[in-house]
């Protein structure tokens, strides 16, 4: 595991352990983190009362947050409605 996150790094980490969508396997691809650190990560990083939402909504949404578990038939780690970022510049709609 990475000891040293940068802040950008950090904010993005809790971004998808937050998205129910993005699983686990995505983080530890990305990042290098495993659920439980991920967990560890989240618990630091968040307010106690929003940890214990987040990891009560993740506990009883079985397989969710595991590929191979998920019931989504989708391979890719963004969001359909999102848009491409081209030359540093946020495509509007």
């Amino acid at each position: 595991m990475k000891t040293y996150f940068k802040e950008q790094e950090i904010d993005r980490i809790i971004e998808m352990a937050l998205e129910d969508r993005t699983p686990f396997e995505a983080i530890k691809i990305q990042f290098g983190l495993s659920q439980g650190e991920a967990e560890k990560l989240m618990r630091r990083e968040l307010k106690l009362a929003s940890f214990k939402r987040w990891r009560k909504r993740v506990s009883s949404k079985v397989g969710v947050k595991h590929r191979l578990k998920s019931t989504h038939e989708t391979t890719r780690f963004k969001c359909s409605r999102q848009r491409a970022i081209t030359g540093n510049k946020i495509s509007k709609r």
